[in-house]
């Protein structure tokens, strides 16, 4: 979870993610294209992920292509956001019972 977060961490690492959340499956050159930073850069910050399990990459060919993978994420969710979100949705229940009570 650590390196999930250290991942999570610098906004280009998340820009990264959010591309491949809009188109996964890219090569480094596809990834590096729109981005104000060298292709080693890109490469730097793909191998953080990588190491986090947030990027797997598959060779097809010559190609390296890049995929999100969403499990940290969702395992991150489950742990720090549901429980918050639990907690809220009982108080607006218990709220609600309150009100139509009165």
């Amino acid at each position: 979870m650590d390196d999930v977060f250290r991942a999570l961490a610098d906004a280009h690492r998340r820009e990264i993610l959010d591309r491949l959340r809009e188109d996964n499956g890219q090569t480094l050159s596809q990834l590096a294209a729109p981005l104000e930073m060298s292709r080693q850069a890109v490469a730097k910050h793909l191998l953080i992920l990588e190491k986090a399990n947030l990027v797997s990459s598959v060779f097809r060919g010559r190609e390296k292509l890049h995929y999100l993978n969403p499990v940290p994420l969702h395992e991150l969710s489950r742990r720090w956001i549901k429980p918050f979100e639990s907690a809220r949705l009982e108080t607006l229940h218990q709220l609600k019972t309150k009100l139509e009570k009165d």
